[in-house]
């Protein structure tokens, strides 16, 4: 009797570790984590800025939105804000946005991160996560290219030259 009450708690055990092991191998090699894609309507969403100013997607309809996923301890990120924020200057005037949404890090590391480098455009701290997880955004940075429709026209991952940049600002100029 207890030889079959140890096979049957074995059995289980290795159903579990056996179920555990197939869900990992589905969600890694074949689920789509994208959950933005491109053509797709963007997500809205209202970040805060440091200013304590709200920022919702939708507002900007009429406009193209740059949207910029970043942290602060990414190196990436730290090279291309300030190609972000000289192109802002001129295309801001030309009815691009850029919002940049940073990654539930401190208020504090992001003003220092800001001030650093001088940025000018919103940026928004998206304290647990949810218009990460909207958007499916991995790895960081990420940026999505919405048009004046409000229709995401492309998703460009990693870091991005001031001439990529400009050239992205360019295809969502209204």
């Amino acid at each position: 009797m207890e030889k079959r009450k140890r096979l049957v708690l074995r059995s289980a055990i290795l159903f579990v570790l056996a179920a555990a092991l197939a869900y990992t191998l589905y969600s890694n090699f074949f689920a789509n984590k994208e959950r933005v894609k491109v053509g797709s309507e963007a997500p809205d969403f209202v970040v805060t800025d440091l200013k304590g100013e709200s920022h919702q997607l939708s507002d900007y309809r009429g406009k193209g939105v740059l949207l910029n996923f970043w942290g602060t301890w990414c190196e990436p990120c730290k090279r291309e804000m300030p190609y972000m924020d000289n192109q802002y200057e001129h295309y801001k005037n030309l009815g691009v946005e850029i919002i940049a949404v940073n990654i539930a890090e401190s208020d504090v590391a992001v003003n220092s991160f800001v001030k650093q480098y001088g940025l000018t455009f919103p940026i928004g701290i998206d304290k647990d996560r949810q218009i990460l997880d909207e958007y499916g955004v991995k790895p960081l940075p990420t940026t999505f290219l919405i048009d004046k429709t409000g229709k995401v026209t492309d998703i460009v991952k990693g870091q991005q030259t001031e001439r990529n940049i400009r050239d992205m600002m360019e295809s969502i100029k209204p």
